[in-house]
């Protein structure tokens, strides 16, 4: 590898510190990605003529859901074996550790409870309709994993490889830059879903949205896992790591969610796009 066209990564997480406190990267990416989806909800509620009342308590429920879920997602999924025998360092969401999946299923969770308390429509309706911000806020978090030098990928000699310093130390070799793969893939998935939410499939083809997301989402996280490096031990020894298993089950239901959408599709008879 030409060691002059590699970057150098040697980011501080932290923005700036003040006796050793201060705002991380990866917070302001977390929070960008919460604002933008608010911004562009409070976009979809004015385009539909929806009760602007909602978005305080759905944002609230989206962000206790996607932390919750993904903080329990890493410890199951993840780290178990550890905190088993750490339970009271389960809630320290601050000393790392969050998983996209859990998070998923956690948001999917807030969702439900929030129609059944809040909207009173079915879970689908207000789903299809934060696909594209559940994409962006991906495209974030996945920035805020760069700045964080974590979940790096697998050493290579292409001209873009990053030298992840505070991950592998001075002697860094070239890395994929795979955080950065996923974030661009993230961004493009929401900018087909702004696409077909303009094309009217949120408010006449139930399901749609939620399942393209979930399917193209997962199928990228799907492939790039491949360029990704081990996350924990036991990966070393694996054919497919966790994160190839755990994605699986989301696309086969997201095809099954896609299909029933084409089913209730035809069931009104043919075309009904706007």
């Amino acid at each position: 590898m030409d060691i002059l066209l590699a970057i150098h990564w040697n980011v501080d997480p932290a923005i700036f510190e003040i006796n050793g406190f201060g705002p991380r990267w990866y917070g302001l990416m977390f929070a960008s990605g919460f604002l933008l989806g608010y911004l562009l909800t409070d976009w979809v509620f004015k385009r539909e003529n929806l009760d602007q009342k909602w978005l305080d308590s759905l944002l609230i429920y989206l962000v206790v859901g996607t932390v919750l879920g993904a903080r329990l997602g890493h410890v199951f999924f993840y780290q178990w074996d550890y905190y088993a025998d750490h339970l009271l360092e389960i809630p320290m969401v601050w000393k790392g550790g969050l998983a996209s999946h859990g998070g998923v299923i956690g948001v999917i969770t807030a969702l439900i409870l929030w129609s059944r308390k809040v909207s009173k429509k079915p879970p689908l309706w207000i789903m299809d309709r934060l696909a594209m911000q559940v994409s962006l806020a991906a495209c974030c978090i996945r920035l805020g994993n760069l700045f964080n030098s974590e979940i790096v990928g697998k050493t290579t000699d292409v001209a873009w490889a990053f030298e992840f310093v505070r991950h592998d130390g001075p002697a860094a070799l070239g890395r994929h830059p795979v955080q950065l793969y996923e974030a661009l893939a993230y961004l493009a998935l929401a900018g087909i879903l702004f696409y077909f939410y303009k094309k009217g499939k949120a408010t006449t083809q139930p399901g749609f949205q939620s399942g393209l997301m979930l399917m193209l989402l997962f199928i990228a996280r799907f492939v790039l896992e491949f360029f990704k490096a081990e996350q924990i031990e036991r990966e070393a020894e694996m054919a497919l790591n966790m994160g190839h298993w755990l994605s699986i089950p989301v696309i086969v239901a997201s095809l099954g969610l896609l299909l029933w959408s084409y089913w209730k599709k035809k069931q009104k008879g043919g075309e009904i796009i706007n």
